[in-house]
């Protein structure tokens, strides 16, 4: 049974998330009335969840908690280190080092050790909370398109790069042996339940990140076309370790092929939203036919 610690704790982890998704200007704005000697060492407060998390499991531990507060206290002041070398916003080397850490953090598991097993999700959103805040409140980077207040046009970008995708993906990922086709008709109510868990906890954290942040960045230090193709390949490479124990070639070139076309969704009108329909999309009907 969830204790109401980890209700709470959860509800924490999600707030941060969800104002930056439905009130980005908001956000920002109260972050311009901090003065700097509040504004950096605010994200601190990121460590409540673990504490909560971690009492109620029984296995609290101070060097975790102390991680989970310096951490995102660190990547605002490399943030605003950048903003105030970099004005203009073109990319400065300590945005791609705050990137490669978070990502690096996420993908190789190395903070997970200090959850309760299932409960590592936390980690994931923490991280990304942490970088929200960087980004939105103490740099500012503009050009992210996380609005979560979707358009007709997001879904319908979103839906048509699905289309472009899965006649190539489909066929290339049955014949490499890495996608099993599943007869059957899951009820609607499954499809629904996978398509919005997916949409909110995988693709909309992910495209945030791979497209929001970094393509982002990428395109003012190299241009629209090879932003979206590193981004693609990094993106690609992020799942080397998934469902296999080694390098998992296969998944590597599906999701680096997929990236190309959430990409290409989040580029047209810069809306996470869009590449977040796509995501959710496609992992909705890998995991439901396909897997």
């Amino acid at each position: 049974m969830i204790s109401p610690a980890v209700v709470i704790a959860a509800l924490l982890t999600l707030a941060p998330f969800l104002h930056a998704a439905f009130f980005a200007r908001y956000v920002a704005g109260m972050g311009e009335m901090l003065p700097e000697w509040a504004r950096l060492p605010g994200p601190a407060v990121l460590c409540v969840p673990y504490v909560l998390v971690a009492c109620s499991a029984g296995m609290f531990r101070w060097g975790w908690m102390a991680l989970y507060a310096v951490l995102p206290i660190a990547v605002s002041v490399l943030l605003w280190q950048a903003r105030r070398v970099d004005p203009g916003q073109r990319g400065n080397w300590r945005e791609f080092l705050v990137l490669a850490a978070l990502g690096l953090a996420v993908d190789l598991r190395w903070f997970e050790g200090a959850w309760p097993p299932h409960f590592a999700v936390f980690n994931k959103m923490l991280l990304l909370d942490a970088g929200i805040y960087g980004f939105l409140v103490v740099r500012q980077l503009d050009g992210v398109g996380f609005d979560l207040r979707l358009r007709l046009r997001d879904v319908g970008t979103g839906l048509r790069e699905l289309v472009f995708y899965v006649p190539i993906a489909v066929p290339l990922g049955l014949s490499l042996g890495f996608l099993h086709l599943h007869v059957g008709w899951p009820r609607l109510a499954h499809i629904a339940g996978a398509m919005i868990g997916t949409f909110f906890f995988i693709a909309v954290p992910e495209e945030l990140f791979f497209r929001g942040w970094m393509q982002n960045l990428l395109e003012r230090r190299v241009g629209r076309s090879a932003a979206l193709v590193t981004t693609a390949i990094i993106f690609g490479l992020s799942h080397w370790n998934k469902r296999a124990v080694h390098f998992n070639w296969r998944y590597v070139l599906l999701a680096a092929l997929a990236g190309v076309f959430y990409g290409r969704a989040w580029r047209e009108e810069r809306r996470v939203g869009a590449a977040a329909v796509t995501h959710a999309s496609v992992d909705t009907i890998w995991s439901l036919w396909l897997r």
